[in-house]
């Protein structure tokens, strides 16, 4: 049975259960939203997911969230003048909800108007040089200014730039960690100053410390709350290349400063202009390659998470196609349409697989609807 919902969206009662839901063992972003499709509301889901785990080979029962632990969440948050978005809510960012591997919850600090604003992030190396940090802050001043909200990741170097350069008019910045976690330590004061003038976003529980695992996670916020994603030095393999080919992946536009061939830490934006990336030099090339009104992305184009129904799969077809995923699987990341290419089984088949096979713990999920084998299965 649907929750109830209010004009504003959904019910209080709701909102706590999908924090719940979001904070579960083993309930990654791709397996909430199918959770939620298929039962309708978190608690349904939160009932249904023991038998799930147990169906995909989980061996002792999973760590479900207690709504004691959820609401303390709430009451930390608001301690510290900090709010929870919830998927399916009204106030969820309608760009950042039509990615398929959209977070569930999204903590917000500072002005939740900025979200209204079409945006553009900003990303690059941390060891920048002296001249792209002055590029990266000099842009993102000028589109700021422009009515562009300036989106990056609060790292050191091009991040820290454009954060600077847009704080008078617009940024955000999206943490790795929880949102009262500030990394890196020589950016407490700009965190603070984001805080207070701009927005701070995190997905991951206040407290939590950022990990290497926690930023491509973040990438994929930051390329889905865009409009496009502009790389101002970058070296091969670097995090602001996987945040260019998650915006890719995600239909936004690419943008890429082109450098020195004798600076390595332009080499990355190089093979990006060399892939296709829109080259850019000033302010106007970027509101140029954003043709059209800069109006925030409001139309999300439905995603279907369609899964059979568990009565009428065969026990024989679901242990099969445990059995033939397993053998596919690595822990080298691949896609899911890679998967569906190799085996025999239907789409919705697959799907039901992979999420039981994930609350077991079998599996992780990675940005750019990529699995693997978990390094530790549950």
């Amino acid at each position: 049975m649907m929750a109830i919902t209010t004009a504003c969206g959904l019910s209080e009662a709701e909102r706590l259960a999908r924090l719940q839901l979001a904070r579960t063992e083993n309930v990654g972003p791709v397996t909430f939203r199918q959770l939620l499709q298929r039962y309708g509301s978190a608690d349904a889901a939160l009932e249904a997911l023991p038998e799930l785990a147990r169906r995909g080979g989980r061996r002792r029962p999973v760590r479900l969230c207690r709504r004691e632990a959820a609401t303390r969440e709430m009451e930390r948050l608001a301690e510290i003048g900090a709010q929870l978005l919830i998927y399916g809510d009204g106030d969820f960012p309608p760009p950042l909800a039509a990615v398929s591997d959209a977070p569930p919850t999204l903590s917000l600090q500072g002005r939740r108007d900025l979200l209204d604003r079409p945006a553009l992030a900003v990303v690059g190396a941390r060891n920048a040089s002296s001249s792209g940090r002055s590029l990266a802050r000099h842009l993102a001043r000028d589109l700021a200014a422009e009515g562009l909200l300036i989106i990056s990741g609060l790292a050191r170097g091009i991040d820290a730039a454009a954060h600077e350069g847009a704080l008078d008019d617009g940024t955000a910045a999206v943490l790795a960690g929880g949102i009262d976690c500030i990394y890196p330590p020589q950016n407490e004061a700009l965190h603070q100053a984001i805080a207070d003038q701009g927005l701070l976003l995190a997905e991951l529980a206040p407290g939590t410390e950022p990990q290497a695992r926690h930023f491509p996670r973040r990438n994929r916020i930051i390329s889905g709350l865009s409009r496009g994603v502009l790389v101002v030095e970058a070296a091969p393999r670097s995090g602001s290349l996987i945040t260019a080919r998650l915006a890719a992946e995600q239909g936004r536009e690419v943008l890429a400063v082109p450098g020195s061939p004798l600076d390595p830490r332009a080499r990355g934006c190089n093979d990006l202009l060399r892939q296709g990336a829109t080259l850019v030099e000033t302010a106007d090339d970027v509101l140029q390659a954003l043709a059209g009104p800069l109006t925030p992305l409001r139309e999300a184009p439905p995603v279907n998470f369609e899964l059979p129904e568990l009565e009428e799969t065969d026990k024989n077809a679901a242990d099969a196609a445990h059995r033939e995923l397993r053998e596919l699987l690595s822990p080298t990341a691949v896609s899911v349409d890679e998967l569906l290419r190799q085996c025999q089984f239907s789409g919705p088949t697959v799907s039901l697989a992979l999420l039981e096979m994930e609350l077991a713990g079998l599996i992780e999920r990675r940005p750019g609807n990529r699995v693997a084998l978990a390094a530790e299965p549950g």
